[in-house]
């Protein structure tokens, strides 16, 4: 009898397959008193090397398959067997207690592991665990001298099933043969899925059961738009789902002739729909997506990848690139949002109780000027490339906003000494993601070009919940009314003073949550880039009248989340 598995749908699609459990090889080791530790810290080294070799040959034959943010992975688990913090507690170990080198990377890699895991209020880090988690099995296994298991030659359809599914284990996929992938642990954020919607395999993550629940060999449906895995399916079941796959396909390529069309609805009004991105290389995606530009460039990346502050001319260089890339399409700069669950080894931090309420972000700029104005005149010298505008995250009060504003000027007035009128045309907006703001719109409108509201944040602020803690997961609520109507008055204050209302947290790619937005009269729509072209071809079939008067009554007459999503679907048919 058929059994249904819930899960976290982290990649559209749907895959019908026998499952394919990974599972690792032995990897128990005995515990043993050396008197060489010269000797056997010369094994770890080894083993740290071979496992480096071989994650750069794993890179290399992923090159075709991965953008370079995806490929990035292997530089940071490559990182990892290099940071001489760890291989220095390590040898430690050995030398002062003369443990046997299993032992010692087993138990450096898991207090590492450890602490990021326990870091309950950074997802980010907790995530991160994962990859010290996968370095480490595969330096176990060199030490071991056992084989870990080899993806890459699977060779017939097949549904990956784990416990967690590490980045190199899905570099390895081949699409050709992966019809799903099914995890008990991970969320959408985490590398593993990010890379499963790179590659377009239907992915279910945080399932909790899914090992425990089926065996190899077995039948299996992933149903990755509703994050349900069915084992053991019907006959019945599986023809259903087939017409389901074929109409999603069907489906997938109606969008992709919408790749140069205007993004507008059923009524005649034009919106944007730009793609967020992390890096310059990820224009590429973006441009082959139809992005109308760029509404979120999260310029952290470039100091997370770097082992010292960037320069002014090595962000030029980047905000140029991606500039460039866009084809004289807008590109829209997030200044420097760090701190949170964003540190830098280089650029120590107070430490804090709450870090996600502290010294972070435009917190930290406005602190240190010279710093910020580094940004800001890297930022207006790629200007002359491209439209570039100019966002800043975390602002709560009007007085931050103007004080930003005014190192922009002293920064652009720098710049103009060499370049007489660079920048004018740079517009400034800043991120709507602190509670207060939403409620001070009016005013804050005011004093920008641009609103992005920044609904990841604002969510959760705004419930006072955690968006990275299961427990309270629940409270993730983007289509509950008092936040709709809070969403309302940002983008209608907006508009009353001369500003444009954009979004780029996750409600903007929502199926549910779009055509109440295109109600409110929002102007643009900033998500994944893979998401672009299914709500372009939703936009079409939408009337904005239409739905401004549904927001309307929504927020007038619906109490809760189900109530919402009861008319929407209503409504939709």
């Amino acid at each position: 009898m058929a059994k249904d598995v819930k899960g976290i749908a982290a990649s559209d699609g749907i895959g019908i397959a026998p499952a394919y459990l990974l599972v690792d090889p032995d990897l128990s080791y005995d515990k043993v008193k050396v008197d060489d530790t010269a000797a056997e810290y010369a094994r770890v080294e080894k083993a740290f090397q071979d496992s480096i070799e071989e994650l750069t040959q794993i890179k290399e034959n992923a090159k075709d398959r991965l953008g370079e943010e995806e490929l990035g992975v292997f530089d940071a688990h490559i990182a990892i067997l290099s940071d001489p913090e760890m291989l220095g507690q390590i040898k430690d170990d050995i030398e002062n207690n003369h443990t046997g080198a299993e032992e010692a990377v087993d138990k450096v890699t898991t207090a590492f592991a450890d602490m990021l895991a326990a870091m309950t209020d950074n997802a980010y880090m907790q995530e991160r665990a994962a990859d010290v988690k996968d370095v480490a099995k595969r330096a176990m296994s060199h030490l071991l001298g056992k084989q870990l298991l080899n993806i890459a030659g699977i060779n017939s359809p097949v549904v990956i099933v784990a416990h967690e599914i590490t980045p190199s284990d899905t570099s390895q996929m081949d699409a050709k043969f992966v019809k799903g992938i099914v995890t008990d642990l991970g969320g959408r954020t985490s590398h593993a899925a990010i890379m499963s919607r790179t590659l377009r395999i239907p992915a279910i993550v945080g399932s909790n059961e899914i090992t425990t629940s089926v065996e190899h060999g077995q039948m299996m449906i992933v149903d990755g738009l509703n994050g349900d895995a069915i084992i053991d399916p019907s006959d019945d079941q599986v023809k259903e789902y087939e017409a389901k796959a074929g109409a999603f396909e069907a489906e997938r390529a109606e969008w992709a002739k919408l790749v140069d069309a205007p993004s507008v609805s059923k009524d005649g009004k034009e919106f944007e729909i730009a793609a967020n991105i992390g890096t310059p290389d990820d224009t590429e995606d973006a441009v082959k997506q139809g992005a109308d530009g760029v509404g979120l460039f999260r310029s952290e990346f470039l100091y997370m990848d770097n082992d010292h502050m960037p320069s002014e001319d090595e962000q030029f260089e980047a905000y140029k690139k991606a500039v460039v890339g866009m084809n004289g399409k807008p590109v829209v700069v997030r200044t420097m949002d760090i701190g949170g669950d964003k540190p830098l080894d280089y650029m120590p931090l107070p430490k804090e109780e709450n870090p996600f309420l502290g010294y972070r972000a435009i917190r930290i700029c406005l602190d240190r000027p010279e710093l910020f104005k580094t940004q800001l005149r890297a930022l207006v010298r790629a200007s002359e490339f491209g439209p570039v505008s100019i966002m800043f995250p975390m602002i709560a009060t009007v007085a931050e906003l103007r004080q930003a504003k005014a190192i922009f000027e002293e920064a652009k007035a720098e710049v103009q000494k060499d370049h007489p009128g660079l920048g004018d045309d740079v517009k400034i907006g800043m991120m709507i993601e602190i509670p207060l703001a939403a409620l001070n719109a009016a005013q804050l409108a005011k004093e920008v070009d641009f609103f992005s509201i920044g609904t990841n944040d604002l969510i959760q602020y705004s419930f006072a919940a955690d968006r990275g803690n299961e427990a309270v997961s629940y409270l993730y609520q983007p289509l509950n009314p008092a936040f709709l109507s809070l969403v309302k008055h940002v983008i209608t204050s907006a508009h009353e003073n001369g500003a444009k209302a954009a979004m780029c947290g996750e409600m903007a790619g929502d199926e549910m949550a779009l055509p109440l937005l295109m109600g409110m009269g929002l102007d643009e729509y900033s998500m994944s880039a893979t998401s672009i072209l299914r709500t372009r071809s939703m936009m079409k079939k939408l009337d904005t009248k239409e739905w401004a008067g549904y927001v309307d009554e929504i927020i007038a007459n619906c109490a809760t989340v189900e109530e919402v999503q009861d008319f929407v679907k209503s409504k939709l048919g």
